[in-house]
């Protein structure tokens, strides 16, 4: 219980920083995503299932603040919290490689969704301009977030994961 109280205050702080404090700091117009940041890295330090329920409450939260279909945010980030389940047994704390790498590509493919379901779809045929204007510089920003948001997340998971094994060898 304890672990879903806390990720749920993860999942709103960086929601909030997202929507309130980043929108001032842009980087060529655009600001760092910092709920697929989320998102990855419990997919990866967790597994599918807690990656799937982290990034389907961030879609939510993108759908019902920000999005035009209800479902659309959360589809790509519950998928996005899946995959990044599967590189579980990869995980190690002290390498930081495998998180920026799968964090930048889920950010990569979340730009690319993006682009091709409500812009390509829609008759925005600019794919350059979008990818150089847009989704490049979203992700440089995402990958300098990263660094920093993801030892804070790591940090929490060390000490969640520690008091949850020291309260499992009070039962043994």
């Amino acid at each position: 219980m304890k672990r879903k109280v806390i990720s749920f205050l993860i999942i709103l702080a960086c929601f909030l920083l997202q929507s309130a404090v980043f929108p001032r700091i842009t980087f060529f117009t655009v600001k760092p995503n910092l709920l697929i940041i989320v998102t990855a890295s419990f997919g990866f330090m967790r597994g599918k299932k807690e990656g799937m329920q982290v990034g389907f409450i961030c879609g939510i939260l993108m759908d019902v603040f920000w999005g035009g279909l209800l479902g659309f945010y959360a589809l790509i980030y519950t998928t996005a919290g899946y995959v990044n389940g599967f590189f579980k047994r990869m995980f190690y704390d002290e390498d930081i490689k495998l998180p920026l790498g799968m964090i930048a590509a889920s950010e990569l493919v979340y730009g690319l969704v993006v682009y091709f379901c409500l812009f390509m779809l829609q008759g925005e045929f600019h794919f350059f301009y979008y990818l150089f204007h847009i989704i490049l510089p979203e992700l440089v920003y995402t990958i300098l977030a990263t660094i920093v948001l993801y030892q804070i997340i790591l940090q929490i998971n060390r000490k969640l994961e520690a008091e949850e094994q020291r309260s499992a060898s009070r039962f043994v």
